[in-house]
């Protein structure tokens, strides 16, 4: 999994799925200004990564391919369950890729802020909260978990023909002060 999502157009495969829920190989070419057949040859990768499935409830026909996100957690390891020598690079490219995708979103952000505040966008589309608090780690577990199920809850929640909906990039970064 970790080297299928450590090539930059995979993951941005994968995110363009995340957002539009399923979407054929020239769907994909066309967003991602990509060959049609070079689409076609990462997605196979990401379906044989376990990452994406085929959705064949939204194929027009039987030789029409739709492909969809599948619903799963990716672990990069842990002292408990380290991940091999041979995926380390892997692991250290996906994170790297992660970051970069984190700084984007931070770019669009601070573009953004100044018509916010200016006055020449009244619509609240971005937000930057910074909270320091003192946990143990099981507390910061706990906590987590609690996040990440209050997301689900909304997403389960949503109703995806509502025409005031819009695709939220959330990104939670948490660090102790040991690093």
């Amino acid at each position: 999994m970790l080297k299928a999502l450590a090539n930059p157009l995979r993951r941005n495969i994968t995110n363009v799925l995340n957002r539009v829920e399923h979407a054929r190989a020239a769907d994909l070419a066309e967003q991602l200004d990509v060959a049609a057949n070079t689409i076609s040859f990462h997605l196979r990768v990401l379906a044989d990564a376990g990452l994406i499935e085929e959705a064949p409830e939204f194929a027009r026909d039987r030789r029409d391919r739709v492909w969809r996100p599948r619903k799963m957690g990716l672990e990069l390891g842990s002292p408990e369950h380290p991940i091999q020598d041979e995926d380390e690079m892997a692991g250290a490219a996906f994170t790297r890729l992660l970051v970069d995708e984190h700084n984007e979103l931070v770019r669009r952000f601070i573009s953004w802020v100044p018509e916010y505040t200016r006055g020449r966008d009244g619509v609240a589309r971005g937000t930057l909260n910074q909270l320091n608090m003192k946990l143990t780690h099981a507390e910061f577990v706990e906590v987590m978990e609690k996040v990440t199920a209050l997301f689900e809850d909304a997403k389960a929640a949503h109703d995806p023909a509502d025409p005031d909906s819009h695709h939220w990039q959330i990104d939670i970064v948490a660090a102790d002060d040991t690093i």
